[in-house]
This record gives structure tokens, sequence and C-alpha cells, in this order.
């Protein structure tokens, strides 16, 4: 990593300021947080922009190694994936004491910072998005990959309603690093209090028990995800987090088209399968409810799934009416026949 500082004769001394981060040039930073800063750069060597998400120095050394790992289980994630709906990740190193993952880079906004300003999705919208994140998840799914923290902060919208799933930093992927140096083999549980890894509101209810989370509890994510996106908030919220995790483990939400009448049923019934309580009864794969999805969009407003069934019930129902009818019908007809005859015989002219 290489520094120079801005105008050594300013009275307060400036900030060192980044130009490169191995091969790559930056060129400006896009956005800093807690952990690190992501900086849009330059490979010269391929001639293209690049994101390169990196460390804050500040970081103390537990803190570095923590975060570290999830970057370089982010990189072997996501790196070993190829889909046009998960970021691409082009090179991951730790140089000169800096650890770093250059990625493609995006333009758009965060799905979260849409919801916050109320976006007004339309319902073929929504149901395009969710089509196209529930295939990368099952991309993901057949190369075992589960990405453990699917939310709208991390489903990067760049054009054209195009998704981008982002963030692997503590996706569950063969080789993790924090399978070899842990004593323990945790890799598949969601961790909490002082070490929650995901974010609460969009948790499994696996997941909010500390149990093993596999493809299905990304599916849930995704259905928590899509909900939101119906009926402009989120299905379960509350004050703390224990709370939270209690209403996500034992609680049903409110099906989307009875908390928005204008909400199709079909699309509410595909949100609510995906969020079912228990794992066998969801969608099995990402790959079905795609499928649901795709239905939806080729046939447009249909009715829900139990609809027909009622229909069904109901058409069975007149049936009997109407045997019934024509069984008087016959029997009267039979029984005024065999007395004409038998009254005939017996009291004959």
């Amino acid at each position: 990593m290489t520094f120079h500082t801005a105008n050594a004769s300013s009275k307060k001394p400036a900030a060192p300021v980044i130009s490169r981060i191995g091969r790559f040039v930056v060129v400006k930073e896009l956005g800093q947080g807690s952990i690190g800063a992501v900086y849009l750069a330059h490979d010269p060597v391929i001639d293209r922009h690049v994101a390169v998400k990196t460390f804050n120095p500040k970081l103390s050394a537990f803190e570095r190694k923590k975060n570290e790992e999830q970057f370089i289980n982010e990189a072997r994630a996501a790196g070993r994936l190829s889909h046009p709906n998960i970021i691409t990740i082009f090179d991951a190193s730790n140089e000169g004491g800096t650890t770093y993952i250059a990625m493609e880079y995006l333009q758009g906004r965060e799905l979260s910072r849409l919801l916050a300003r109320h976006h007004p999705f339309e319902f073929k919208d929504i149901a395009t998005i969710c089509c196209k994140v529930a295939d990368a998840l099952d991309y993901a799914h057949k190369h075992n990959v589960v990405h453990r923290d699917i939310k709208p902060a991390n489903i990067f919208m760049a054009g054209d309603n195009q998704p981008k799933i982002v963030d692997f930093g503590i996706a569950r992927a063969p080789n993790r690093v924090a399978d070899a140096l842990a004593k323990t083999n945790d890799a598949p549980y969601t961790l909490f209090h002082n070490n929650l890894l995901g974010t609460p509101t969009y948790m499994s209810p696996e997941q909010a028990c500390g149990e093993p989370a596999d493809g299905r509890s990304d599916i849930y994510s995704l259905g928590a995800v899509m909900y939101e996106m119906l009926t402009g908030r989120r299905p379960f919220q509350a004050d703390d987090t224990e709370k939270l995790l209690r209403m996500i483990a034992v609680q049903n939400p409110t099906s989307p088209h009875e908390v928005n009448s204008e909400v199709p049923e079909a699309l509410s019934y595909i949100a609510m399968k995906a969020m079912h309580k228990q794992p066998e009864k969801r969608y099995q794969t990402a790959q079905e409810m795609v499928h649901d999805l795709k239905r939806y969009l080729t046939k447009g407003k249909k009715p829900s799934v139990k609809k027909p069934e009622v229909e069904e019930e109901n058409s069975h129902k007149e049936k009997p009416a109407k045997a019934g009818f024509f069984g008087r019908f016959w029997f009267w007809a039979l029984t005024i026949t065999t007395l004409t005859v038998a009254a005939v015989r017996y009291y004959p002219h």
C-alpha cells in the first residue's frame, strides 16, 4: 500500500491518502465503514476499473484477524462463483501487511436504500428481482456455498433492476479458513451476542435458534426481503434483538396480501412459503422458488394456489344436488309406472 500526503504546509497534518493497493491504482474512495473502506481503483494490467475493499489500519490485532478471516472467506466463497447476479471477485491478496479484495465495480445502490426511500416497485419488478436473486442462490447452493446473510443491504441494484448478491463474508463454503483455524467446527451455525453473525431481521428461524443453516435459510431470508418489498414493512419488528429472535422463531407474520390488499395473492403465497417456520415445508431448492416466480411472470395476476382447490370443491358440491334432482325424478316416474301397471292388472276393465 502506497500513501501520499496532501499539502504538507497546511497547519493541520493531513490524513494519509492511499494511492495504490497492490497493483491497483486508487482513483477515489467510494465509502468507509467501521472496519475498512472501499475504493474505486484501476487495474493497469487488464485496463479496467475495479472496487477494492480493505481494512481500517487502526483496527486492533484481534479485530483485524477476525475480519481478515471473513475477507478471505468472502474471496473463497464468491471467487468460486460465476453468475450474472453475483458480484465477481477478481483478486484477493495480502501485500505489505494489507489484506484486500478486488471485485467488480458496480454502479447503482443497495436495495436497502431504495426501500428506505419507499421506492415504488411494480409487482412484476419485485417478482423479476426476486427471481434473479433466487436463481443466483440456486447456483451458489449447487456449488456448496450458503450465503447466510441475505438482506436488502447485500442486494446491490445496478441498472435496469439488475440485482447482484454481494458480501459473502460469513458465507458457508468448502475449505473455509475459519474451519481450519477454529478449535471447534461452528461454520454451519450463526453465532449470537458478542459473536453475532448475520442480520437478525432477515434470519431464518433455525439461525435465530442457533441451529445449523443450509440453503433453505437463504431461501427464508429472500422470502423476508420479498415480504418487505411487497408490503413496505419488515415481517417482524421489535425493540431489542432477543425479542426479535423469539418472534422469528415462533411467530408467523401476517400474509402480505392481508397487509396490502393490492398485493397479488400468488406473490403473497410465494413469500410465505419461502418463510415457512419449518425448513422442510419451504421451497426445498431456490430453483423451486424461481419456477413459481416465473409462472407468475408469465401468467400475470393469477389466483393463489389455494383458490383453484376451493373452486373445485364447490363444483363437486353442486354435482350431488343435480344428481339428487334427477334421482328423485326417475324414482317417482318408476313408482307411478309400477302403480299404474298394478292397477291395470288387478282392476281390469
